[in-house]
């Protein structure tokens, strides 16, 4: 044990159910998997909590299993101490009181915490594997300069949602180099909070591609009736969006246009000329899909969720997370995450301002391949075994 990674947690809030609770107490109690319960191969050895809720757990749970709760960021990363004292980052910055802007983005303060984070690299002369939870941040300048500032230190860096790796029905990885021509993710909730998650199952499957990701030339966000005329004059996105709704095991007994009064659209061009979709569509569904057109096939596949304890699709991308905190080399790119933060960025911006398309230069140089690694996920179609504990 005493040989063990070290890793510290750098937290907003922590309350059952938010994403510390759903992460960093698997760290300290393990993770619940299809195949059993996996205990952690890293030790949880620090904390630094920056609001504490009225349902805050973090406390209880952090003197239980023995963690303490340091009072900065700083301070959790040295033990206390002046040098750097840790070999891994948890950065779970979802949740807690921030406010959000005049484009509806809710602003946690992912960046400045990274930023302390990275404080303590640069003054200590040494880095060690970070975790970014969700989106980089909630606007491109903020994204950017993390992503730079990672490689100029040389963070291994991962960040993204738990998506990519839950539970897909029927199994669906493209081949790296596939011949793709179309692609539309399907997903529900907040258009900030939830679109993102719907942006991160498409990317994950259209990045492996031909060619890998080429770029976002231009992204527009349309809302309401507005988005069926829209879909019929690109009658691919319907035919696609009916073939994704058609894997999700609980969906309602009618169409798209009669179960989803308010629906909103992503409009995403790529560099390379591929074409690209999410509907959300609040009210109809409650789950999320892809679906992909390969020649005069259309490939679709549920992306599934477990909804309540123990969350365990958090035990998938806390394993992979694991992993990179082991061999400091991250399970997938990074460069996913910054892309889909730039999108949900200008469809926020889109959106406030009528949906207009938005212009995306800064996106379209953003080019990248998809891993090779072999990743921790589900082996069955739902939860079985510890997962439904």
């Amino acid at each position: 044990m005493e040989n063990r990674k070290k890793i510290a947690a750098i937290i907003t809030t922590y309350f059952p159910n938010s994403h510390a609770d759903v992460i960093a107490t698997k760290y300290m109690e393990g993770f619940p998997t299809d195949e059993g319960f996996l205990e952690p191969r890293v030790n949880l050895v620090s904390i630094y909590l920056d609001q504490i809720d009225d349902r805050d757990i973090g406390v209880a749970l952090a003197e239980a299993h023995e963690v303490p709760i340091y009072p900065s960021i700083r301070k959790a990363l040295t033990l206390g101490g002046n040098e750097l004292a840790v070999d891994g980052v948890l950065l779970i910055g979802e949740h807690g009181d921030y406010p959000h802007n005049e484009f509806e983005q809710h602003m946690y303060p992912r960046r400045y915490m990274f930023e302390q984070i990275c404080g303590v690299f640069a003054s200590t002369g040494r880095s060690v594997p970070v975790f970014c939870d969700k989106h980089l941040s909630y606007n491109w300048d903020d994204a950017i300069w993390m992503y730079e500032r990672a490689r100029h230190l040389d963070v291994p860096f991962m960040a993204g949602s738990s998506l990519p790796i839950c539970w897909r029905h029927p199994f669906l990885e493209h081949q790296l180099e596939t011949s793709l021509e179309q692609a539309v993710g399907i997903g529900y909730g907040g258009v900030e909070s939830y679109g993102f998650h719907a942006l991160e199952t498409l990317q994950c499957m259209i990045e492996r591609r031909q060619g890998g990701e080429s770029g976002v030339t231009s992204v527009q966000c349309i809302e309401g009736e507005s988005v069926w005329k829209v879909a019929e004059n690109n009658d691919w996105i319907l035919n696609l969006a009916a073939a994704a709704c058609e894997q999700i095991e609980n969906r309602p007994d009618k169409s798209m246009q009669e179960g989803c009064p308010n629906p909103t659209l992503f409009l995403i061009e790529h560099r390379d000329g591929f074409q690209s979709a999410v509907l959300m569509l609040n009210g109809y569904v409650t789950d999320f899909a892809y679906a992909g057109k390969i020649g005069d096939n259309i490939y679709a596949t549920e992306f599934y969720l477990q909804n309540g304890t123990p969350h365990a699709h958090f035990s998938y991308l806390s394993l992979n997370i694991e992993e990179m905190f082991l061999t400091g080399i991250p399970q997938y790119p990074v460069e996913r995450t910054l892309l889909t933060t730039g999108i949900l960025d200008a469809v926020m911006h889109s959106r406030v301002q009528g949906g207009i398309k938005i212009p995306t230069p800064h996106l379209a140089k953003l080019t990248y391949q998809s891993y090779q690694t072999r990743l921790f996920r589900p082996t069955a179609p739902r939860p079985e075994g510890a997962t439904i504990i």
